[in-house]
């Protein structure tokens, strides 16, 4: 239930009061918490941002991913069981990032060959945080009369593999996050934001009249610096898997390696939850890990 307080700030500043509760939600919830010491955060202080749920650039997802990629107005409807059409006039997605906590980077920071197991903690326990938050969002939205979903967690949410891209979704965080001005995209795939590229993504779609925050970068690649003048190649050479090259990221040859490290001696033992869940090698000791890399943002300030 929302305080009186609350309520009062979603009358006055609706943008202002989802933030403020996804920021509370992230600082007070004991599922943000490394499980086997209780005294570690998986993520720090968020990003929260908003885009137009009819944004032109969600359209231009169904020829850049896929044609079964939705757009917000297309997922609302689905959750719903209407047409688009029967949906109210303006939608917004709200989207946030959750940085990862500095004891899952320092640890992951080490290793040269697989994981370490707080990394690993942090991918699947977060990856429950993250869901807590997208159902707390939702709860809340609710609750003030709105309608709202998140698409990640709803039954439309698939994943398929198309030989033009690869294994890809019908809703993507990061392409979302992309819309509402929180970052760009990298060599590697991965998504680099304000707070780096070591992080979380989240959306929820909904009815709630929102501003669309500005977007400040022309294009998808511009965070990077390897794209800005080809300096950085500092995730490439952190790949064990050699998945990262000029040429981008083959998913495949890092899902190959993520299989066969699964049975590798590892530094540290992992517990039957975790198993090995994800490298995140090429997210930490990298310039992009903590912000945009220094060279980019002083080209973009002249």
């Amino acid at each position: 239930m929302l305080s009186d307080r609350m309520k009062a700030l979603f009358r006055s500043d609706p943008a202002r009061a989802i933030e403020v509760e996804i920021r509370e939600f992230v600082r007070t919830s004991p599922l943000n918490r490394m499980p086997a010491t209780r005294e570690h955060v998986i993520f720090d202080e968020p990003l929260v941002a908003f885009a137009d749920g009819d944004d032109p650039l969600y359209t231009s997802y169904k020829d850049i991913i896929d044609p079964s990629h939705l757009t917000p107005r297309e997922a609302l409807a689905l959750a719903l069981g209407r047409t688009p059409g029967e949906l109210p006039r303006r939608l917004a997605v709200v989207s946030w990032v959750l940085p990862v906590g500095e004891a899952a980077r320092s640890a992951n920071r080490r290793e040269t060959k697989v994981p370490s197991r707080l990394w690993s903690h942090q991918r699947y326990y977060g990856g429950l945080f993250n869901e807590a938050l997208r159902r707390h969002v939702v709860a809340v939205l609710t609750e003030l009369g709105a309608l709202a979903v998140a698409p990640q967690l709803a039954p439309f949410f698939r994943t398929a593999y198309s030989r033009r891209v690869g294994i890809f979704s019908n809703w993507s965080e990061r392409h979302s996050a992309y819309v509402a001005g929180l970052g760009t995209f990298s060599l590697t795939d991965g998504f680099i934001t304000p707070r780096g590229i070591a992080h979380r993504c989240g959306n929820v779609v909904t009815d709630l009249p929102l501003p669309a925050s500005p977007r400040p970068y022309a294009g998808h690649l511009d965070n990077c610096a390897f794209y800005l003048d080809g300096s950085c190649r500092a995730c490439i050479a952190r790949c064990p898997a050699g998945a990262i090259t000029e040429r981008g990221h083959d998913k495949s040859v890092c899902l190959q390696y993520l299989r066969e490290i699964g049975s590798l001696p590892v530094p540290e033992p992992y517990d039957d939850a975790t198993s090995v869940f994800g490298c995140g090698l090429c997210q930490t000791k990298v310039p992009c890990e903590y912000r945009i890399p220094e060279q980019v943002q002083k080209r973009r300030q002249g």
